[in-house]
Protein backbone atom coordinates (compact mmCIF):
# COMPACT_ATOMS: atom_id res chain seq x y z
CA UNK A 1 0.00 0.00 0.00
CA UNK A 2 1.22 3.56 -0.61
CA UNK A 3 1.93 6.13 1.78
CA UNK A 4 -0.68 6.14 4.70
CA UNK A 5 -0.65 9.52 5.28
CA UNK A 6 -0.76 10.50 1.91
CA UNK A 7 -3.97 8.46 1.76
CA UNK A 8 -5.41 10.04 5.08
CA UNK A 9 -5.10 13.89 3.49
CA UNK A 10 -6.78 12.79 -0.01
CA UNK A 11 -9.47 10.33 1.37
CA UNK A 12 -12.84 12.40 2.57
CA UNK A 13 -15.90 11.48 4.07
CA UNK A 14 -17.59 11.38 0.80
CA UNK A 15 -15.20 8.51 -0.66
CA UNK A 16 -16.51 6.87 1.96
CA UNK A 17 -19.95 7.39 1.81
CA UNK A 18 -19.67 6.34 -2.38
CA UNK A 19 -17.42 3.11 -1.61
CA UNK A 20 -19.71 1.78 1.32
CA UNK A 21 -22.78 2.30 -1.23
CA UNK A 22 -21.24 0.74 -3.95
CA UNK A 23 -20.75 -2.01 -1.41
CA UNK A 24 -24.32 -2.45 -0.19
CA UNK A 25 -25.95 -2.16 -3.23
CA UNK A 26 -23.16 -4.35 -5.80
CA UNK A 27 -23.67 -1.97 -8.81
CA UNK A 28 -22.25 1.22 -9.42
CA UNK A 29 -25.26 2.61 -11.05
CA UNK A 30 -27.71 1.63 -8.16
CA UNK A 31 -25.20 3.22 -5.83
CA UNK A 32 -25.56 6.47 -8.23
CA UNK A 33 -29.27 6.38 -8.50
CA UNK A 34 -28.88 5.77 -4.64
CA UNK A 35 -26.71 9.13 -4.33
CA UNK A 36 -28.15 11.40 -6.74
CA UNK A 37 -24.74 10.96 -8.76
CA UNK A 38 -23.33 10.30 -11.97
CA UNK A 39 -22.64 6.86 -12.68
CA UNK A 40 -19.10 8.34 -14.01
CA UNK A 41 -18.44 10.36 -11.11
CA UNK A 42 -19.11 6.99 -8.83
CA UNK A 43 -16.88 5.20 -11.08
CA UNK A 44 -14.43 8.38 -10.71
CA UNK A 45 -14.66 7.93 -7.22
CA UNK A 46 -13.63 4.25 -6.44
CA UNK A 47 -10.75 4.52 -9.00
CA UNK A 48 -9.34 7.67 -7.40
CA UNK A 49 -9.47 5.75 -4.19
CA UNK A 50 -7.75 2.28 -5.04
CA UNK A 51 -5.22 5.05 -6.97
CA UNK A 52 -4.47 6.74 -3.72
CA UNK A 53 -3.91 3.87 -2.03
CA UNK A 54 -2.38 1.51 -4.81
CA UNK A 55 -5.13 -1.31 -3.94
CA UNK A 56 -7.96 -2.69 -5.43
CA UNK A 57 -11.26 -2.08 -3.73
CA UNK A 58 -13.70 -3.73 -5.54
CA UNK A 59 -13.84 -6.80 -8.07
CA UNK A 60 -15.92 -6.33 -11.28
CA UNK A 61 -17.91 -9.19 -12.70
CA UNK A 62 -20.19 -9.80 -15.14
CA UNK A 63 -22.95 -10.39 -12.24
CA UNK A 64 -21.99 -6.51 -10.44
CA UNK A 65 -18.94 -5.89 -8.47
CA UNK A 66 -17.96 -7.20 -4.82
CA UNK A 67 -15.65 -5.95 -2.71
CA UNK A 68 -12.30 -7.29 -2.17
CA UNK A 69 -10.59 -8.19 0.97
CA UNK A 70 -8.93 -4.59 0.95
CA UNK A 71 -12.23 -3.12 0.40
CA UNK A 72 -13.94 -5.14 3.10
CA UNK A 73 -11.83 -4.00 5.37
CA UNK A 74 -12.60 -0.27 4.58
CA UNK A 75 -16.05 -1.05 4.30
CA UNK A 76 -15.99 -2.26 8.19
CA UNK A 77 -13.82 0.87 9.27
CA UNK A 78 -16.55 3.09 7.16
CA UNK A 79 -19.37 1.52 8.84
CA UNK A 80 -17.59 2.83 12.86
CA UNK A 81 -16.79 6.09 11.41
CA UNK A 82 -19.98 7.23 10.27
CA UNK A 83 -21.44 6.00 13.34
CA UNK A 84 -19.48 8.08 15.47
CA UNK A 85 -19.95 10.94 13.16
CA UNK A 86 -23.42 10.57 14.16
CA UNK A 87 -23.01 9.41 17.43
CA UNK A 88 -21.52 13.19 18.30
CA UNK A 89 -23.70 15.12 16.09
CA UNK A 90 -26.55 13.85 18.16
CA UNK A 91 -24.79 15.03 21.15
CA UNK A 92 -24.16 18.47 19.57
CA UNK A 93 -28.07 18.36 18.75
CA UNK A 94 -28.68 17.18 22.50
CA UNK A 95 -26.44 19.90 23.87
CA UNK A 96 -28.17 22.30 21.57
CA UNK A 97 -31.61 21.01 22.73
CA UNK A 98 -31.34 18.58 25.78
CA UNK A 99 -35.35 18.37 25.16
CA UNK A 100 -34.37 16.44 21.64
CA UNK A 101 -32.64 13.26 20.24
CA UNK A 102 -33.21 10.07 18.86
CA UNK A 103 -32.64 6.61 20.23
CA UNK A 104 -32.75 2.82 18.78
CA UNK A 105 -33.41 0.06 20.73
CA UNK A 106 -33.19 -3.30 20.36
CA UNK A 107 -35.27 -5.44 22.49
CA UNK A 108 -36.11 -9.71 23.27
CA UNK A 109 -39.95 -10.62 23.12
CA UNK A 110 -39.69 -11.12 26.64
CA UNK A 111 -38.06 -7.38 28.36
CA UNK A 112 -41.24 -5.89 25.29
CA UNK A 113 -44.26 -7.90 27.34
CA UNK A 114 -42.73 -6.71 30.72
CA UNK A 115 -40.27 -4.82 32.03
CA UNK A 116 -40.06 -2.73 28.35
CA UNK A 117 -43.33 -0.84 28.42
CA UNK A 118 -42.84 0.37 31.95
CA UNK A 119 -39.42 2.22 31.21
CA UNK A 120 -40.74 3.55 28.08
CA UNK A 121 -44.32 5.04 29.79
CA UNK A 122 -41.40 6.68 32.36
CA UNK A 123 -39.48 7.73 30.34
CA UNK A 124 -41.28 9.60 27.63
CA UNK A 125 -43.22 11.21 30.25
CA UNK A 126 -39.92 12.83 31.31
CA UNK A 127 -38.40 13.67 27.95
CA UNK A 128 -41.57 13.41 25.50
CA UNK A 129 -39.30 14.96 22.91
CA UNK A 130 -36.86 12.10 22.26
CA UNK A 131 -38.16 9.84 19.91
CA UNK A 132 -37.65 6.16 20.32
CA UNK A 133 -37.72 2.87 17.69
CA UNK A 134 -38.26 -0.27 19.37
CA UNK A 135 -37.04 -2.94 16.73
CA UNK A 136 -37.58 -6.73 18.26
CA UNK A 137 -34.21 -9.00 18.27
CA UNK A 138 -34.15 -12.48 18.58
CA UNK A 139 -30.98 -13.40 20.44
CA UNK A 140 -30.61 -17.08 19.24
CA UNK A 141 -30.64 -15.87 15.40
CA UNK A 142 -28.96 -13.11 15.05
CA UNK A 143 -26.13 -13.43 17.61
CA UNK A 144 -26.02 -9.77 18.57
CA UNK A 145 -25.84 -8.55 14.81
CA UNK A 146 -27.71 -5.50 15.49
CA UNK A 147 -25.48 -4.16 17.74
CA UNK A 148 -22.37 -4.95 16.11
CA UNK A 149 -23.76 -3.30 13.22
CA UNK A 150 -24.38 -0.58 14.51
CA UNK A 151 -28.46 -0.27 13.64
CA UNK A 152 -29.37 -0.43 17.33
CA UNK A 153 -28.03 1.68 20.36
CA UNK A 154 -28.39 -0.62 23.19
CA UNK A 155 -29.83 -4.00 23.32
CA UNK A 156 -32.42 -5.26 26.45
CA UNK A 157 -32.42 -8.79 26.48
CA UNK A 158 -31.56 -12.35 27.98
CA UNK A 159 -28.04 -13.25 28.71
CA UNK A 160 -26.98 -16.50 28.65
CA UNK A 161 -24.09 -17.72 31.68
CA UNK A 162 -21.38 -17.54 31.00
CA UNK A 163 -21.54 -14.72 28.46
CA UNK A 164 -18.76 -15.19 26.18
CA UNK A 165 -18.77 -11.53 23.84
CA UNK A 166 -15.88 -10.10 24.32
CA UNK A 167 -16.68 -7.14 21.69
CA UNK A 168 -19.77 -6.77 24.03
CA UNK A 169 -20.97 -5.00 27.01
CA UNK A 170 -22.96 -6.36 29.78
CA UNK A 171 -25.24 -4.66 32.62
CA UNK A 172 -27.06 -7.07 34.44
CA UNK A 173 -30.69 -5.74 35.17
CA UNK A 174 -32.61 -7.94 37.54
CA UNK A 175 -32.76 -12.10 37.83
CA UNK A 176 -35.81 -13.26 35.35
CA UNK A 177 -36.88 -16.34 36.73
CA UNK A 178 -39.83 -18.78 34.35
CA UNK A 179 -42.77 -19.25 36.64
CA UNK A 180 -45.54 -21.39 36.03
CA UNK A 181 -48.67 -19.28 34.66
CA UNK A 182 -52.22 -20.28 34.23
CA UNK A 183 -55.19 -17.87 33.50
CA UNK A 184 -57.38 -15.89 36.68
CA UNK A 185 -59.84 -18.43 35.37
CA UNK A 186 -58.35 -21.73 35.55
CA UNK A 187 -58.97 -24.08 38.30
CA UNK A 188 -55.75 -23.90 39.08
CA UNK A 189 -55.91 -20.02 39.83
CA UNK A 190 -56.94 -20.90 43.23
CA UNK A 191 -54.80 -23.32 44.64
CA UNK A 192 -52.74 -22.46 47.35
CA UNK A 193 -50.28 -24.94 47.16
CA UNK A 194 -49.41 -26.61 43.09
CA UNK A 195 -46.19 -28.89 42.54
CA UNK A 196 -44.87 -29.44 38.97
CA UNK A 197 -46.00 -32.93 38.79
CA UNK A 198 -49.53 -32.06 39.85
CA UNK A 199 -49.59 -30.24 36.31
CA UNK A 200 -47.88 -32.84 34.05
CA UNK A 201 -51.47 -34.07 32.63
CA UNK A 202 -52.82 -30.49 31.79
CA UNK A 203 -52.26 -29.11 28.22
CA UNK A 204 -49.36 -26.97 28.27
CA UNK A 205 -47.87 -23.98 25.87
CA UNK A 206 -43.79 -24.55 25.33
CA UNK A 207 -41.37 -23.44 22.85
CA UNK A 208 -40.13 -25.87 20.15
CA UNK A 209 -38.17 -28.84 21.49
CA UNK A 210 -35.44 -28.33 19.05
CA UNK A 211 -34.97 -24.66 19.88
CA UNK A 212 -32.71 -23.16 22.38
CA UNK A 213 -35.92 -22.52 24.90
CA UNK A 214 -37.09 -25.98 24.52
CA UNK A 215 -33.88 -27.50 25.21
CA UNK A 216 -33.74 -25.21 28.84
CA UNK A 217 -37.81 -26.44 29.51
CA UNK A 218 -36.45 -29.90 28.79
CA UNK A 219 -33.80 -29.09 31.36
CA UNK A 220 -35.67 -28.05 33.53
CA UNK A 221 -38.38 -30.63 33.73
CA UNK A 222 -35.39 -33.24 34.05
CA UNK A 223 -33.89 -31.30 36.54
CA UNK A 224 -37.47 -31.64 38.76
CA UNK A 225 -37.93 -35.31 38.29
CA UNK A 226 -41.47 -34.56 36.18
CA UNK A 227 -41.28 -35.94 33.28
CA UNK A 228 -42.17 -33.86 30.29
CA UNK A 229 -45.90 -32.69 29.72
CA UNK A 230 -48.31 -32.73 27.14
CA UNK A 231 -47.87 -29.50 24.55
CA UNK A 232 -50.43 -29.43 22.08
CA UNK A 233 -48.95 -25.99 21.00
CA UNK A 234 -45.29 -25.03 20.48
CA UNK A 235 -44.41 -21.65 19.46
CA UNK A 236 -42.03 -19.28 20.44
CA UNK A 237 -43.92 -16.22 20.83
CA UNK A 238 -44.81 -14.90 24.31
CA UNK A 239 -47.72 -13.13 23.04
CA UNK A 240 -49.32 -15.82 21.83
CA UNK A 241 -48.09 -17.89 25.34
CA UNK A 242 -49.98 -14.97 27.08
CA UNK A 243 -52.83 -15.38 25.27
CA UNK A 244 -53.24 -18.97 25.59
CA UNK A 245 -52.40 -19.14 29.33
CA UNK A 246 -54.93 -16.25 29.95
CA UNK A 247 -58.12 -18.79 28.47
CA UNK A 248 -57.87 -20.73 31.74
CA UNK A 249 -57.29 -23.85 29.67
CA UNK A 250 -53.52 -23.53 29.26
CA UNK A 251 -50.41 -23.73 31.20
CA UNK A 252 -47.06 -21.85 30.16
CA UNK A 253 -43.83 -20.85 31.52
CA UNK A 254 -42.83 -17.18 31.10
CA UNK A 255 -40.25 -14.91 32.44
CA UNK A 256 -41.20 -13.91 35.83
CA UNK A 257 -40.72 -10.07 34.92
CA UNK A 258 -44.03 -10.43 32.59
CA UNK A 259 -45.94 -11.34 35.87
CA UNK A 260 -44.50 -8.68 37.53
CA UNK A 261 -44.94 -6.10 35.06
CA UNK A 262 -48.30 -7.14 33.37
CA UNK A 263 -49.80 -9.78 34.90
CA UNK A 264 -52.94 -8.12 36.18
CA UNK A 265 -53.61 -6.88 32.50
CA UNK A 266 -52.79 -9.91 30.80
CA UNK A 267 -55.59 -11.87 33.41
CA UNK A 268 -52.46 -14.61 34.94
CA UNK A 269 -52.33 -16.02 37.87
CA UNK A 270 -48.68 -17.52 38.87
CA UNK A 271 -48.96 -20.56 40.37
CA UNK A 272 -46.76 -21.74 43.80
CA UNK A 273 -44.59 -24.09 42.14
CA UNK A 274 -41.41 -24.67 43.23
CA UNK A 275 -39.04 -24.88 40.23
CA UNK A 276 -34.91 -25.71 40.17
CA UNK A 277 -32.45 -22.74 39.96
CA UNK A 278 -31.92 -23.30 36.61
CA UNK A 279 -34.94 -21.49 35.57
CA UNK A 280 -33.72 -18.39 36.45
CA UNK A 281 -31.73 -16.53 33.83
CA UNK A 282 -30.72 -12.57 33.72
CA UNK A 283 -32.26 -9.51 31.69
CA UNK A 284 -29.36 -6.91 31.16
CA UNK A 285 -28.22 -4.21 28.80
CA UNK A 286 -25.68 -4.93 26.38
CA UNK A 287 -23.85 -2.29 24.35
CA UNK A 288 -21.20 -2.52 21.78
CA UNK A 289 -17.59 -1.73 24.07
CA UNK A 290 -15.78 1.41 23.19
CA UNK A 291 -18.39 2.29 21.25
CA UNK A 292 -19.63 6.46 22.90
CA UNK A 293 -23.30 6.60 23.71
CA UNK A 294 -25.56 9.65 23.00
CA UNK A 295 -26.56 11.36 25.97
CA UNK A 296 -29.89 10.11 25.19
CA UNK A 297 -28.98 6.59 25.26
CA UNK A 298 -27.57 7.63 28.92
CA UNK A 299 -30.47 9.09 29.92
CA UNK A 300 -32.60 5.99 28.76
CA UNK A 301 -30.40 3.65 30.25
CA UNK A 302 -30.45 5.61 33.60
CA UNK A 303 -34.09 4.59 33.52
CA UNK A 304 -34.07 1.58 32.85
CA UNK A 305 -32.18 0.82 35.92
CA UNK A 306 -34.13 2.64 37.77
CA UNK A 307 -37.13 0.77 36.82
CA UNK A 308 -35.59 -2.62 37.21
CA UNK A 309 -34.42 -1.27 40.91
CA UNK A 310 -37.86 -0.47 42.26
CA UNK A 311 -39.02 -4.61 41.68
CA UNK A 312 -35.64 -5.92 42.70
CA UNK A 313 -36.85 -8.55 45.69
CA UNK A 314 -40.62 -7.91 45.48
CA UNK A 315 -42.89 -10.60 44.78
CA UNK A 316 -44.08 -12.01 41.40
CA UNK A 317 -47.34 -9.87 40.98
CA UNK A 318 -46.97 -7.34 42.96
CA UNK A 319 -46.37 -4.24 40.29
Amino acid sequence: MRDIERARRRIKLRDLHILMAVAQRGSMAKAAAELAMSQPAVSRAISDMEHVLGLRLFDRGRNGIVPTAYGQALVRRGVTIFDELTQGLQELEFLADPTTGHLRIGSSESIAAGLLPVVIDRFARRHPGIRLNVAQTVLGTTHYRELRERNIDLLLGWIPTPFAEDDLTVEPLLSDPRVVVVGCKSKWARASQVDLDDLVDEPWVLPPPETFPGSAVADLFCESGVRMPRAPVSTLSLHLCCRLAATGHFVALLPSSVVWFGGRDLALKMLPVKLPRISAVSAAIVTLKDRTLSPAAEIFIDCVRGVARSVAGEPCGQK
